[in-house]
């Protein structure tokens, strides 16, 4: 059978931006960016106002009914028959793949699954709806590719990212030896499990640094987050950079003018 994700839809004239937590708290460029790239590829993009978390953090801890608290009130933000497009595959994991779970036998069944469907990430809607095509401005770099646990095995987007990075003319994608292993983030996993968390992050910043990757771009900002924090704490030549806020700089923020 089909992965339904990969039904992807005509390029529509609007959609929906669901931020997520981080990128509304801590990177508002990420947020930023892929409105901008959106936007020139000719898509309205409309945003709620009273959006708040996907309630992934209460879900993945196994509190099922304070993830349903936190995600109702959102059900009926997003009325248009629009796609929703967010920046993150853990939150668009948990949207696309768990709402339906979540609310199975509830009253709100009907709707979970309906903004489910109408779910993406980001990056894929970029390659997959919009067809972006990409013009490299800046300088000659060495980039590492971090695909989030949830990005790569919820919404099966692993090849998205080398994709859209493959388009620029400047940047060498470097192969690192730890791709597909987690970088010990998980949201609350690295709460409730520190030691373990920390030991991963620290294998996957040395198998970052020893590809000679200058700076590793992220699909999930908590990712993004947890390896540059680590190597800047621990003083690694590594720079962390959403790949939204990566390919927007790259293309778009010096003249407004990309390759259509």
């Amino acid at each position: 059978m089909t992965d339904p994700i990969k039904l992807y839809p005509a390029k529509p004239e609007k959609v929906y931006f669901f931020a997520t937590c981080l990128v509304d708290l801590f990177y508002p460029d990420a947020g930023m960016a892929g409105i901008q790239l959106l936007e020139r590829e000719g898509i309205e993009v409309l945003f709620p106002q009273d959006q708040t978390c996907c309630g992934q953090p209460a879900f993945s801890s196994g509190f099922n009914d304070q993830a349903r608290d936190v995600v109702v009130p959102q059900l009926d933000l997003f009325p248009g028959d629009y796609p929703i497009v967010v920046p993150a595959g853990s939150c668009g994991g948990m949207m696309r793949k768990h709402y339906p779970e979540l609310f199975a036998g509830t009253p709100w069944q009907e709707k979970a699954e309906a903004l489910a469907a109408r779910t993406w990430e980001l990056t894929d809607f970029l390659l997959n709806v919009c067809h972006i095509r990409l013009k490299d401005q800046g300088k000659p770099v060495k980039v590492a590719m971090h695909t989030s646990c949830s990005a790569r095995r919820e919404m099966g987007i692993a090849e998205v990212g080398p994709r859209l990075l493959g388009q620029l003319g400047q940047v060498e994608l470097v192969e690192q030896a730890r791709a597909e292993e987690c970088c010990g983030f998980g949201g609350t996993f690295a709460v409730r499990h520190p030691e373990i968390s920390e030991a991963m992050v620290n294998d996957k910043t040395e198998a970052l640094v020893a590809a000679g990757a200058e700076t590793v771009v992220a699909t999930d900002c908590g990712c993004m987050m947890n390896i540059a924090g680590f190597a800047e704490k621990n003083q690694r030549p590594l720079k962390g950079q959403h790949i939204v806020s990566f390919l927007w700089e790259r293309t778009g923020c010096s003249d407004g003018e990309g390759e259509a």
